[in-house]
């Protein structure tokens, strides 16, 4: 009888000790099933806010500027300056030529600024700053007098193969642009943050490539770079 009770309690035991462990085994699995789910989760946060900072920190070539002459006269040095905008599609545009005196050129343009949430979530008219060049003058110039490069109440050159409701919306933009400035309500009904005038100045020097960027939740940046030495020769010819 004893030995009997004896064995019923040694196959109690095993089975216990065996049903713990699979316990053990299926809660261990749960564990790191939940720790694997855990952890995809975060990784796809970290894409999302990657994405979300590539596009609020993001630049857009807007137009590229070289000296094509450069002179003096009777102690006045006479710069010409190639402007060249790019399209919405990325094509560059004819170029324009203006010639200043002096080596300091003003490059003026009207930026609209959109709301983040409308450049994180990369809307398809708000996405991303907008800009129209107005003017460049040289140093010496009163800035009423300065060229004209985009001619205010046209449509700008640069929505050459634009969707239509792009071009649309941001005429729209610039015709009312004074509006957007100063009236808080109309702004905010347009989802921009901020419209006003900003100008990049600088020294313009032969050999150099200047590169105007559109930041796409920001304003204009201006960055030389050297042009090859090839291109230089071709250049003088």
């Amino acid at each position: 009888m004893l030995r009997t009770i004896g064995r019923s309690m040694i196959l109690f035991l095993l089975a216990a000790s065996a049903g713990g462990g699979a316990f053990w085994l299926h809660a261990r699995n749960s564990t790191e099933g939940q720790l694997r789910r855990d952890l995809d989760v975060q990784r796809q946060r970290a894409e999302q806010l990657r994405v979300v900072v590539g596009r609020l920190s993001a630049e857009r070539r807007v137009a590229d500027v070289m000296v094509t002459e450069q002179n003096e006269s009777a102690g006045i040095v006479r710069t010409t300056l190639l402007f060249v905008e790019y399209a919405k599609d990325g094509t560059p545009l004819p170029g324009k030529h203006f010639t200043i005196e002096g080596k300091l050129a003003h490059i003026d343009a009207m930026v609209v600024k959109f709301d983040g949430k409308f450049v994180q979530d990369a809307d398809p008219l708000r996405g991303r700053s907008v800009a129209l060049f107005t003017r460049i003058y040289g140093e010496t110039q009163n800035p009423a007098d300065g060229f004209r490069i985009d001619e205010p109440g046209k449509v700008p050159d640069v929505y050459r193969g634009a969707d239509a409701s792009v071009s649309r919306f941001e005429q729209d933009l610039w015709n009312n642009f004074w509006k957007l400035a100063d009236d808080p309500s109309y702004r905010e009904s347009m989802g921009v943050r901020v419209a006003q005038g900003e100008a990049v100045w600088r020294s313009f020097e032969p050999g150099w490539l200047y590169t105007l960027t559109l930041e796409s939740n920001g304003g204009l940046n201006i960055t030389p770079e050297r042009i090859k030495g090839i291109y230089q020769e071709a250049l003088k010819k």
